[in-house]
């Protein structure tokens, strides 16, 4: 069987939640965020290994609940850096060479699905990159803020709604796509917000499969709530 590894980058600060502590570390369903959407990604069976980067301070009471997590494969804990990128790079140096696809999903994006998880997978081994997305809803400005007061901006331009998604997690590669975009990056001094951008750079097309709203990134306090509703929607539903 061929080897698929999912990477969770898991070293941020979370300082928009105004929580004490990083918020893959707040709990929803009894459990640390981070391990709930591990055992999310888990119920993926073509997911073989898996590799979470975190800060330095919290490698060995993340591994500690890892390892009680019990996931059934391969789950290393390893230091992130400061930077998201600098994380998933430290990961990604752990994982085998031999490995066929590596996907990168956010710590906390708890409900993802098997089914994305799969459709993702696939595309990635057809096509060498995909990643989740949905398209945007709202009308979408783009503006500068030069010389304006913080809680104000100028409208340059509208862009067509029809020409934008909103790119979730996972975002998936073939290994050595990603191994390059990443050598290419650090070579060339830049910094990136997410994977695609630095394969897109590379000169590798990346392709978007439909995501959804349930695949939300828990970033400010509300969002808990939220994710809260959603695990007691899932908790009820006929099985």
């Amino acid at each position: 069987m061929s080897r698929v590894a999912a990477i969770i980058p898991a070293a941020g600060l979370g300082t928009r939640m105004g929580a004490e502590m990083p918020k893959q570390f707040l709990e929803l369903g009894g459990m640390p965020l981070v391990i709930f959407t591990l055992r999310r990604l888990a119920a993926c069976g073509a997911i073989t290994d898996f590799f979470l980067s975190t800060r330095a301070d919290d490698v060995m009471s993340l591994q500690d609940k890892v390892a009680k997590a019990a996931v059934g494969r391969p789950a290393r804990v390893v230091h992130g850096g400061d930077t998201r990128q600098q994380s998933v790079a430290n990961a990604l140096a752990q994982v085998d060479p031999a490995t066929e696809v590596v996907l990168v999903h956010d710590a906390v994006r708890p409900f993802v699905t098997v089914e994305q998880l799969d459709r993702v997978i696939a595309e990635t081994r057809k096509r060498g990159a995909a990643i989740l997305g949905i398209p945007a809803i709202d009308t979408v400005k783009e503006v500068k803020r030069a010389t304006l007061p913080e809680d104000m901006a100028l409208i340059t331009t509208t862009i067509p709604r029809e020409r934008i998604v909103l790119a979730q997690t996972p975002q998936a590669f073939s290994y050595a796509l990603l191994r390059d975009a990443f050598r290419m990056a650090q070579t060339d001094g830049v910094l990136a917000s997410d994977e695609s951008a630095l394969v897109e750079r590379f000169g590798h097309e990346v392709f978007v499969v439909l995501g959804s709203e349930r695949n939300f990134k828990i970033t400010r306090p509300a969002d808990m709530d939220l994710a809260r509703f959603y695990l007691e929607q899932e908790r009820k539903a006929p099985r």
